[in-house]
């Protein structure tokens, strides 16, 4: 089975990074300077591997605060860390951040695990003592209205630096793995957010009527993530299916072919069978269609539901599965019933490379004390377990029409529900929620579905869910993602809770 390549890559970070240290200190312990701008260098290094790195250098005056401040605002930096190198004052660091109002995250990590006592002069203290400013800056940060956010542990390094007495070697501790894994989610939170601003979602047809929770307002989606939103109509996806061509369609049915298991009839469920060749070749013209829209229309996300009276339209929404199936697993987010929050929740999964396939309740198992979640619409098979299987739908219950639907399960392991939800007073919410996949049994009628084991039993862990009003949909993301999310949320200014 060969990989199916993203159509749009997700924006990088841009990354801010300055030392912050005092001036006085340099003529009076040599060797000092070079030792921390040395540390700066390796955490250059290694913020490489997240996103493109704009360093400052070496913050240690009022003037060059500001003018750190000015470099971050010209370079257009998402994110900024402070890396606290030695002590210093916090009127180096406040113009920084008065000027610069990106995220500062202030990194307090020590080089070594002990100091070497016995050994260790003031010079050598001077590069271990990256803790004694943290208050200070914590206090300014506050009664200035800046946000306060700190990453604190040891340093990582791989090797020892001549300057110094102790042993620094710290990359396997892990008080450093630990801060390394928080640096590298607050990047991705910021690469999640610059992405989001440049991202354009597609809203096709309308909300499946009477879903209140559905509706949202568009402007204020733009207005809390940055993303564009167009209006499309079936009409115009229709015009992509006129311009489908039998070779277009061969390839796009060897695809199908590729990543996908065909069925036989169901032994459980009537309505779902073995797919005809009429319906597999349908899927595969309408796939060939909704690819062609989104590429000419740059897309990242297509939220879609259509609802007619016998006419062409909806017989064009009958093949609309397979295609965003695989549209999710080249990086489209695609949510059906109109869901354009759960369309952001799922694109969100998908930057930053875990998945995010979409869900519903199915049911819960008291026996198992696992919650079944899953959906009749598209899956991203980029986490399934094994290949998903193509059933034929007499039915596709609740809506119109009959077609081809996807089965399959997420594989077992650590998996992360993201909800996005609209309170009463127009705001987006986050809600977060980690738990198991286990490979339980499911219903053989045309859906995914995935047995979640999460902390609580199931009627305690609804307690807790359904009082933070939440969309009844919801992205499935592989991984223990609730700090990542959870980052997310706070550079986008967005609530979130975590249960």
């Amino acid at each position: 089975m060969a990989d199916l390549k993203r159509i749009k890559e997700p924006k990088k970070a841009r990354i801010g990074i300055y030392s912050a240290g005092l001036h006085t200190y340099w003529d009076q312990f040599e060797g000092l300077r070079n030792c921390l701008m040395g540390y700066n260098k390796f955490i250059e290094n290694k913020l490489s591997e997240f996103g493109e790195v704009f360093n400052y250098g070496l913050v240690d005056t009022e003037d060059k605060g500001r003018e750190a401040g000015e470099f971050f605002n010209k370079n257009n930096v998402d994110i900024v860390f402070s890396h606290a190198a030695t002590y210093y004052t916090s009127s180096c660091v406040l113009p920084v951040h008065q000027l610069c109002k990106a995220p500062v995250i202030i990194l307090n990590l020590q080089p070594a695990a002990e100091m070497a006592y016995d050994k260790t002069g003031t010079d050598r203290w001077l590069a271990q003592c990256v803790g004694c400013s943290i208050p200070e800056i914590s206090n300014a940060f506050n009664r200035a209205g800046i946000k306060f956010r700190a990453v604190n542990g040891l340093l990582g390094l791989d090797k020892t630096p001549d300057f110094a007495k102790a042993d620094e070697v710290t990359a396997d501790r892990e008080e450093a793995i630990e801060a390394w894994k928080q640096i590298e989610e607050w990047c991705m939170a910021a690469a999640v957010k610059r992405t989001l601003s440049h991202a354009r979602f597609g809203f096709l047809g309308g909300y499946y009527s009477g879903m209140l929770d559905m509706y949202s307002d568009l402007t204020m989606l733009s207005g809390q993530t940055g993303m564009d939103v167009e209006i499309l109509e079936m009409s115009d996806l229709d015009a992509y299916l006129k311009e489908v061509g039998d070779d277009d369609k061969k390839e796009m049915l060897d695809k199908i072919n590729d990543f996908f298991e065909i069925s036989g009839d169901s032994p459980s469920d009537p309505i779902a069978k073995k797919p005809t060749d009429e319906q597999m070749d349908w899927a595969a013209t309408v796939a060939v269609a909704q690819e062609k829209m989104v590429r000419d229309r740059n897309l990242d996300s297509v939220s879609y539901y259509y609802h007619g009276r016998d006419d062409h339209f909806e017989e064009v929404q009958s093949g609309f599965i397979v295609g965003f199936s695989l549209l999710n697993a080249q990086g489209i987010a695609c949510s059906g019933e109109g869901d354009i929050k759960t369309a952001l929740a799922m694109k969100i999964a998908d930057i930053c490379g875990k998945g995010g396939s979409f869900c519903e309740i199915v049911a819960a198992d008291f026996n198992r004390d696992t919650m079944i979640l899953g959906h009749d619409g598209p899956f991203h098979f980029a986490i399934s377990k094994g290949k998903p299987i193509l059933r034929g739908m007499g039915v596709y219950h609740g809506k119109r029409g009959s077609g081809v639907s996807v089965e399959a399960k997420v594989r077992p392991g650590a998996v992360t529900t993201l909800g996005v939800t609209q309170t009463g007073d127009g705001k987006l919410k986050f809600n977060i929620s980690e738990g198991e996949a286990i490979d339980g049994p499911i219903l053989l009628n045309g859906n995914t579905m995935t047995h979640i084991k999460f902390k609580e039993k199931p009627a305690q862990y609804m307690d807790k869910w359904f009082v933070e009003a939440p969309t009844h949909h919801l992205a499935l993301s592989v991984g223990h993602n609730a700090g990542l999310f959870s980052k997310i949320a706070e550079l986008m200014g967005i609530d979130y809770k975590v249960f």
